[in-house]
């Protein structure tokens, strides 16, 4: 492996650290979590492409992300509210018919997992000036029908994150910089860059 190689990988990764917390920080009211990852996989395409990427270019790829955004992401937070719910009182043991309890919780949890992985493939995907519903509908297209592999890949990235925020909770910033990562690579792997 030759060292300029190894220098851009480090720098990559540099960036996705970097990102990661500035990712975190957008994403503390909740409801900017999705323009928040858009911004961050913005400004991974664009240190990828050598272009200017710094915390101006990402502040104001997020500012836009979040006036036209924000709807999307509330309708985003509210169906995995509702799956939440769902997969609460089926594992509640109240609803009746124990094992059809069960699947009904089984088919919320892959459901969220579904919303997650949509979600933030519609972030990964989502340009300036882009309409979020028109991009949420090319994103469940491609999420679903053209690329379910890339979904699958996607999907262990929460579960990741998850896990190195539950071991070491300052981790959860570079972990969502890697997630950003993630997403990056798997629009960019068919040639969406």
């Amino acid at each position: 492996m030759d060292r300029r190689s190894l220098a851009d990988r480090f720098a990559l990764f540099a960036e996705c650290l970097l990102v990661g917390v500035w990712l975190l920080l957008a994403a503390l009211p909740l409801v900017t979590a999705l323009p928040a990852f858009a911004a961050a996989c913005g400004h991974l395409r664009r240190h990828l492409a050598a272009e200017r990427a710094g915390w101006r270019e990402f502040a104001a790829e997020w500012a836009t992300a979040v006036r036209t955004g924000w709807r999307f992401s509330l309708l985003w937070w509210a169906a995995l509210a509702l799956l939440a719910f769902d997969l609460r009182v089926a594992s509640s043991g109240v609803l009746p018919g124990g094992p059809v309890a069960v699947a009904v919780g089984a088919v919320a949890a892959v459901a969220a997992l579904a919303v997650v992985v949509t979600g933030l493939r519609t972030a990964a995907l989502w340009r300036p000036g882009a309409d979020w519903a028109r991009t949420g509908r090319a994103a469940i297209r491609r999420a679903w029908r053209a690329d379910p592999g890339g979904s699958l890949l996607l999907a262990g990235g929460p579960a990741v994150t998850a896990v190195a925020a539950w071991m070491l909770p300052p981790l959860i910033a570079p972990a969502l910089g890697c997630l950003a990562a993630c997403a990056v690579a798997v629009e960019r792997r068919h040639g969406h860059p």
